[in-house]
């Protein structure tokens, strides 16, 4: 039994069973036990940078470069290959340079996936995040009407929802809502080859292809990995977010 009316002094496990201490001096190294009282919550200014850093290690450990850098470009656009439907919908229709260009596309590489630095924006409400995922990478496009290797970089956000949500047991959980590509956030621009091109129109139809292919595919490759980031989120940080969320805290913006 420890003896009361003294200082407690812990100071690792003893070898005999029982001890007393009576009213010992502090030495230097030894503190004494933290009160019991309630931990205190995480402002939602601190939460702003736990959040988005834990989320860009969850989607880089899930191997978000490397889906990003195996994305089935070729595959999607060669004519009479794997092309999900929808995924074109009237493409060539409203691009009729783009025909030639599908039928001659000899290769195309996706480079240098990159995560950027992600961004967060909140309801009005306050009680729903969106997190902004912003991707690059490099496309290697080689035609015979460009005669050289074509090299663009790309740009492209996701915008991921978070909500809470309630369970049976009437316990709150952070999870993911809507999860789609930015609308107009995809950005083309040429890094090399551009000398080669005989006219702007076939820059134009590479990116009015790309407008039409890349957010979707994207799309549907990211969004998991970001729904398995967000269930593998640190135990004490959800918590915090759930409780701020709840109460409608306001987030401080990271521009």
């Amino acid at each position: 039994m420890f003896q009361a009316g003294g200082l407690v002094v812990f100071c690792g496990l003893l070898a005999q069973s029982t001890v007393q201490l009576e009213a010992l001096p502090l030495t230097v190294g030894q503190t004494l036990p933290l009160p019991l009282t309630p931990a205190l919550v995480p402002s939602p200014t601190d939460l702003v940078g736990s959040l988005t850093s834990t989320l860009s290690s969850g989607l880089l450990s899930e191997g978000l470069l490397g889906t990003l850098g195996n994305l089935p470009l070729l595959d999607i656009l060669k004519p009479g290959g794997n092309t999900p439907r929808g995924l074109l919908g009237d493409l060539l229709g409203k691009l009729p340079s783009a025909i030639p260009l599908l039928n001659n596309v000899i290769d195309l590489k996706i480079t240098d996936p990159q995560l950027l630095e992600l961004g967060l924006g909140q309801s009005r409400d306050g009680h729903r995040l969106y997190v902004t995922i912003p991707l690059g990478m490099v496309l290697n496009v080689k035609t015979p009407v460009v005669g050289s290797l074509l090299k663009l970089a790309v740009k492209l956000n996701i915008t991921a929802e978070l909500l809470t949500v309630k369970d049976k047991q009437e316990k709150m959980h952070l999870v993911l809502g809507d999860c789609t590509h930015s609308p107009g956030s995809l950005q083309v621009s040429v890094l090399d080859g551009l000398g080669s091109l005989p006219t702007q129109g076939l820059l134009d139809s590479i990116t009015g292809i790309l407008n039409n292919v890349l957010p979707e595919l994207v799309q549907g490759k990211v969004c998991p990995l970001v729904n398995e980031a967000i269930s593998h989120l640190d135990v004490t940080l959800v918590p915090s977010i759930v409780n701020a969320l709840t109460r409608g805290l306001e987030f401080v913006i990271k521009v």
